[in-house]
């Protein structure tokens, strides 16, 4: 299990990135997807390849951040985080944890 945590935090370095960054091509289809709140400003669309290589992508109406959590457990401690937003200058910030 950590070590498709670890593969995991990698692979949301590569995803996200392009999602904050213009003139990147197109991202790929992903097939299953969710919003994770009632009022549908959160929306997580997620797959998978056939060696289990998982690719997020999550949509997000916020005021300049977002963190997004995997957990083995459910508890937000040893768990694995992302945290990305934007700076009122308009540069990024990207940090996994």
């Amino acid at each position: 299990m950590t070590v498709l945590f670890s593969r995991i935090k990698s692979t949301l370095f590569l995803l996200f990135l392009p999602c904050f960054c213009s003139g990147q091509p197109a991202p790929p289809l992903l097939r299953f997807s969710i919003f994770l709140d009632p009022s549908n400003m959160v929306y997580l669309r997620w797959d998978h390849d056939k060696e289990e290589l998982m690719m997020f992508e999550l949509q997000v109406l916020t005021t300049g951040w977002v963190a997004f959590g995997f957990s083995p457990h459910g508890e937000l401690p040893g768990s694995d985080i992302v945290i990305g937003g934007v700076f009122p200058n308009g540069s990024i910030y990207f940090s996994v944890s």
